[in-house]
């Protein structure tokens, strides 16, 4: 592949976007993407673009791999959700040592589920820890090969410290518990571990893990490619919602030529003034969100390029500039969906799965928009943001 990979991807990508899209229901049936949409993905390079390249992945730039994040989105927004969580948790497993990133990056689909709510915890043992908890909405656990597991450890003074563990997704048993309204295709159940053996190789503390200071680790420092683990995840976040955004006003421009609208003497809704209205209303928030997204990206690879973390003043306008993108995003899709009329409520009509996925997406904890824009606020005030999530 030439130029990183990343333009015959977003080829790859953009040519099953129809496929993803006619997909929908049937991941909503399911309550998990099909089979058909990972293999998708798989073949068109996706699972590989977070994987290190003396791995022998691509090691896209963050910008690179929001792109393709968004082209997914775009096809299906729980398709989206569930590889946005697979590639940053494939950036995330290379904050462990250098041990562990050995064992993690052996195939060439990486695709790693877990997050950061500690419900988990570690117990010393001789070589490691036992692993033991219950993970809620894990999105994309079905489909995952590892897992990362926030737990709390006891430390030997009688203290706790929250650590991250990665364990291959076999080790979990799941639940059939994920039966919603929103994200339905994105198989987020319950994983479950009992007496887990986890190598202490393979245990980060949440602190090096938001900070980066793993000693352990050879690929810190200078590399182009250490972000910052929120505003890294925030940031893809904020792409699939752009995405999911983009492809909602695709469905909606599809559906308007010769569309009469009810009651009234229209027979194109594109002749309704108001219609007019909300397109442009909706297109400009869209647009919004992208340059938004072009500045941090710019930041966050010019702190990359040059070994320097983001300050955490900086890390706070990120939180509360990624949130209010997604925000706009999430607007867009419902000013669309609102003005697509009674009949988009037939799940045979796509928008109503895009509009429902945001709105579920968007209740994510750490997407709330008024606690971003507060951390945001406070910095902007000249206080601390009073928070280690930057």
């Amino acid at each position: 592949m030439t130029n990183s990979g990343v333009e015959e991807i977003l080829d790859s990508v953009r040519s099953i976007v129809p496929r993803l899209r006619e997909n929908g229901n049937e991941a909503e049936d399911r309550r998990w993407i099909p089979d058909e949409n990972i293999e998708l993905l798989q073949k068109a390079g996706v699972f590989r673009i977070a994987t290190p390249r003396r791995f022998g992945g691509l090691d896209l730039s963050l910008e690179d791999k929001c792109k393709v994040l968004a082209e997914i989105a775009r096809g299906c927004p729980s398709t989206g959700w569930v590889a946005m969580v697979w590639v940053s948790n494939g950036w995330i497993a290379g904050l462990a040592s250098d041990q562990a990133q050995e064992e993690i990056y052996t195939s060439d689909s990486v695709r790693i589920s877990g997050g950061f709510t500690p419900t988990g915890s570690l117990t010393p043992t001789e070589g490691g820890f036992l692993l033991n908890g219950d993970w809620r909405f894990n999105s994309g656990c079905r489909g995952a090969g590892w897992n990362l597991a926030a737990a709390i450890l006891e430390t030997p003074d009688g203290g706790h410290e929250e650590v991250v563990a990665a364990v291959p997704m076999a080790e979990f048993t799941i639940a059939d518990d994920w039966n919603t309204s929103a994200a339905a295709g994105t198989g987020s159940s319950t994983s479950t571990a009992k007496d887990v053996f986890v190598p202490a190789h393979r245990v980060v503390s949440l602190g090096e893990a938001l900070y980066g200071g793993n000693p352990d680790r050879h690929n810190a420092g200078a590399t182009g490619r250490n972000y910052g683990l929120i505003s890294l995840v925030m940031a893809e976040c904020a792409a699939t919602f752009i995405g999911m955004a983009q492809g909602a006003y695709e469905l909606f421009l599809e559906r308007v030529p010769n569309k009469p609208i009810a009651y009234t003497s229209y027979t194109d809704q594109r002749q309704h003034p108001v219609a007019q209205v909300q397109v442009a209303q909706a297109a400009n928030k869209i647009t919004a969100s992208r340059e938004m997204a072009a500045a941090w990206l710019r930041l966050m690879q010019e702190r990359a390029d040059t070994g320097e973390l983001l300050t955490h003043e900086e890390k706070a306008v990120v939180r509360g500039q990624t949130s209010y993108a997604i925000q706009l995003a999430k607007e867009a899709i419902e000013e669309l969906y609102t003005a697509s009329g009674a009949s988009a409520i037939q799940r045979s009509v796509p928008i109503q799965r895009f509009f429902r996925d945001s709105q579920g997406f968007s209740l994510h904890g750490l997407l709330a928009l008024q606690t971003n824009l507060e951390v945001q606020g406070r910095v902007l005030f000249g206080l601390d943001p009073e928070t280690p999530f930057l």
